[in-house]
């Protein structure tokens, strides 16, 4: 009896390679466009931490009388600026689940297009918002929290269907790069049009951007290559068959399997680690530089800016050299996960605790700099592993796991505040020893729990079906090769 024929993944090639030419691949036109969508998600995000500087600073007014006299548009205190900067997450942390849900059955495109469409608009009423009251301003920043929380959820539905398994890491990485390089491009160039037109400008141009990509993303995305007219066939069958199923709008999600899975965890856990890390100096790193090292709001942006272009620089890196260790043979993919997001780790555990000790204005901004960039290659660890562990599911998983990793985003902001009081360095020190001890935390349960392996909950029939075909066909190999052992030795 013959074995019942199927197509292994790891014999499927192109016809036309993968070069540099990356246009003439389609996923890599997506990847490209969630490039943008991420810029515009940091952009739309961190363009209120340097404007509420210029929104609350003390400014010199001269009178009719030429008397100086002290003034601000808002006369927030620390804890108020906490609470404002807070506020965005409390409506993000709502939407992860229904994010990762909705786009698993709908297909992540869309609503990765509409989380990002209707944030940018709302960016645009933000000026007025904020002179109306502080309230409607809280409730427009948790409205728009609301409406981006779906975006990373919903972007590894669109990573399930067209990301091959040897191209995660760099497909992910790059498109995940876009969300520094919105943060290099948003903090300087809001610093600087907050000075040149007045911070209400910060709003119009940057809301304005995401609006143009919003039109771009749903034009031109489909949810997967086979809705995707001008994918070609080599290219659809190759990814296809590369990630082992057609569409997958049944997914029906195994909730005990999940919730009771170790390696879920651990990716929990690191999530949550690099993100209170991120967000602490997301947040909080203008203010630090002009109340503590002195810089003025022209060179906080600047300065601010640049431990997250060495990130977005890194993460090319970082997701190249993962898939090309495992494309070589070199680690296995759970060898990958767990150095790359421990070593990172344990090198921002390090300079997180040199930066509370040195308090220098070079070199703390060169501690903060190697920190933030060296994440790039925890993003290769933690970010991708759930494509791994359960591809299927991803966007559910990646969802349930942005809840967790988003309350340091609410809970971080608000703890500085009440923390740094006087501006003083031994509260700042305070602050960066935190984040050292909760980057600890999440090198250590990762590297204990990771796993790159798809999980047996995750399994589709299809992939059942073709494990055992490859079991028998390796099983009628070896009977093969045990009898023509005999006939030769007979």
């Amino acid at each position: 009896m013959e074995p019942t024929h199927y197509i292994d993944p790891e014999d499927i090639v192109e016809a036309e390679p993968l070069s540099w030419k990356f246009w003439k691949k389609r996923r890599y036109i997506v990847v490209l466009l969630a490039f943008f969508g991420f810029f515009n998600v940091y952009s739309l995000r961190v363009n209120l931490s340097v404007a509420i500087v210029a929104m609350t600073e003390n400014r010199t007014v001269t009178n009719e009388q030429g008397e100086e006299t002290w003034e601000q548009d808002f006369p927030w205190d620390s804890k108020q600026k906490g609470l404002i900067l807070s506020s965005f997450f409390y409506g993000y942390i709502l939407t992860q689940f229904i994010g990762g849900f909705i786009g698993a059955k709908i297909g992540g495109n869309l609503v990765f297009g509409i989380g990002i469409g209707t944030t940018a608009i709302l960016t645009l009423f933000t000026p007025l918002a904020a002179k109306h009251s502080l309230e409607l301003l809280l409730a427009v920043r948790i409205i728009e929290g609301i409406f981006e929380g779906v975006t990373f959820p919903c972007i590894h539905a669109v990573w399930a269907r067209w990301a091959p398994p040897l191209e995660r890491s760099r497909m992910a990485s790059i498109a995940f790069a876009g969300n520094y390089a919105g943060t290099v491009i948003a903090m300087p160039s809001s610093g600087l049009l907050a000075t040149t037109y007045g911070w209400e400008s910060v709003f119009y141009v940057f809301g304005t951007i995401g609006c143009i990509w919003f039109i771009l993303w749903m034009a031109i995305v489909r949810a997967e290559p086979g809705k995707d007219r001008y994918c070609s066939a080599d290219e659809r069958h190759y990814i296809e068959n590369k990630i082992g199923s057609k569409g997958h709008n049944n997914i029906r999600h195994p909730w005990k399997a999940i919730f009771t899975s170790l390696p879920f965890y651990a990716i929990i856990a690191s999530h949550f680690s690099e993100n209170w890390g991120f967000y602490t100096l997301l947040t909080q790193l203008p203010s630090f530089l002009r109340d503590t090292l002195d810089f003025n709001l022209d060179k906080t942006g600047f300065l601010s800016a640049v431990p997250y272009l060495a990130m977005g620089i890194l993460l090319g890196v970082s997701g190249y050299l993962a898939d090309w260790l495992q494309v070589k043979g070199y680690l296995t993919t759970t060898q990958v996960r767990r150095y790359f997001n421990c070593g990172a780790f344990l090198a921002q555990t390090v300079f997180m605790i040199l930066t509370a000790y040195l308090l220098d204005p070079t070199w703390s901004v060169v501690c903060i700099t190697i920190a933030v960039g060296l994440g790039a290659f925890a993003w290769s660890g933690f970010a991708v592993n759930h494509l791994d562990i359960a591809p299927q599911h991803a966007s559910v998983l990646m969802g349930i796991g942005n809840t967790f990793a988003t309350i340091p985003g609410i809970v971080s902001p608000m703890l500085t505040g009440h923390l740094v009081v006087n501006q003083s360095s031994e509260e700042w020190k305070t602050v960066f020893f935190i984040s050292a001890g909760i980057y600890l935390f999440g090198c250590v349960v990762y590297w204990f729990w990771a796993s790159g392996e798809l999980q047996e909950w995750a399994k589709t029939p299809e992939q059942k079906a073709l494990e055992l075909n490859h079991k028998k066909a390796h099983t009628y190999a070896n009977k093969a090769i045990t009898i023509k052992d005999e006939t030769t030795t007979n």
